[in-house]
């Protein structure tokens, strides 16, 4: 009776143990500003996309992105999400207001040019 309490004590015991944690990667992360859909498919999940124009990349800077902005609670505040596009390049960054869906939006200049920008909970930049 004693072998059998231990036994079931053990399987218990092993049946609310934490099971390890699991990653799976879809594609090859891209290191060179190119977009996320050129790497294969990774998709981002816990970090930006890859598809917004880079500082330390000059080739990448002064183009306009289309990425796809994802709604969902943003705790970005105005001034990381003016820090967020400024770094991708944009100048002038103005007006900013977070919409309902929960995505940054506002006006900055590229190239010149006025556009309207957008930034996502994820911290994607993209023009609108």
């Amino acid at each position: 009776m004693r072998k059998t309490l231990t036994a079931l004590s053990l399987i218990a015991a092993l049946g609310v143990a934490p099971a390890p944690a699991q990653t799976t990667t879809t594609g090859k992360p891209t290191p060179d500003a190119s977009t996320s859909e050129k790497s294969g498919g990774q998709q981002a999940v816990t970090r930006p996309n890859t598809d917004r124009p880079d500082a330390n990349n000059p080739g990448t800077t002064g183009i306009a992105s289309s990425a796809k902005l994802e709604e969902g609670a943003n705790s970005f505040t105005e001034g990381q999400t003016r820090k967020r596009l400024e770094d991708a390049g944009y100048q002038e960054v103005k007006d900013l207001k977070k919409d309902d869906k929960g995505i940054w939006r506002g006006s900055a200049m590229l190239n010149g040019k006025s556009v309207n920008v957008g930034v996502d909970f994820k911290g994607n930049v993209a023009v609108q």
